[in-house]
């Protein structure tokens, strides 16, 4: 949504089906898919699970692929600008990486998510003190505090909303694992004046 909202054409890839995702979309395996195609878009963003590096996982010891190094691999082919996303956690694997945070943003969660640029530079918001705390996991958000989407999260209309996530259409388990557009939408807009284009829409 927030290539979209930064004036892109969008089409999504994802190995499994995305029935709410809001634009086109081909089902297929992502690494594959840029391999192939990555040269006929202006732009690619790759966000690989994220599930072998978060605390949660690493507590539960389950084993989960690195699919990092694959993706740039692939997005290095392509001859075009790209992103990889991915948590905190990844900072090993990600080269040279840009935080965001959603406070920045003036969302009421901090979300913390690193990007990778590859042929463009981004460049973040000032990032502010963080003076609200969280609301503990599966707690209702109290009243000056931040939302942590997390785990069995409450009030998933909350999340949805612009004061949170900016997802209106995501499920539960769709916003756990997504970033606020608001992100997007700032790579966006600066990957455009990278590439010449201003406000305009082109494949990405």
């Amino acid at each position: 949504m927030g290539y979209y909202l930064a004036g892109y054409n969008v089409l999504g890839i994802d190995l499994t089906d995305q029935p709410r995702y809001p634009f086109a979309f081909v089902q297929a395996e992502a690494v594959a898919f840029i391999a192939e195609y990555g040269h006929l878009f202006d732009l690619a963003h790759g966000s690989p699970p994220c599930q072998r590096y978060t605390r949660c996982q690493k507590i539960r010891r389950r084993e989960h692929p690195d699919l990092i190094a694959p993706t740039r691999a692939a997005l290095e082919t392509t001859g075009r600008p790209w992103v990889i996303e991915n948590v905190e956690e990844a900072r090993a694997e990600l080269r040279d990486p840009v935080m965001l945070c959603g406070a920045a943003f003036g969302l009421h969660t901090y979300r913390h998510r690193l990007f990778e640029p590859g042929g463009l530079a981004i460049a973040p918001p000032p990032h502010p003190e963080h003076t609200a705390p969280n609301a503990k996991m599966g707690r209702p958000v109290g009243e000056g505090e931040f939302m942590h989407v997390v785990g069995n999260f409450s009030n998933v209309p909350l999340a949805r909303s612009e004061a949170v996530m900016g997802m209106p259409w995501a499920t539960r388990d769709g916003l756990r694992e997504a970033i606020p557009p608001a992100y997007t939408q700032l790579i966006g807009r600066q990957a455009a004046q990278h590439l010449g284009r201003g406000v305009w829409r082109a494949a990405t």
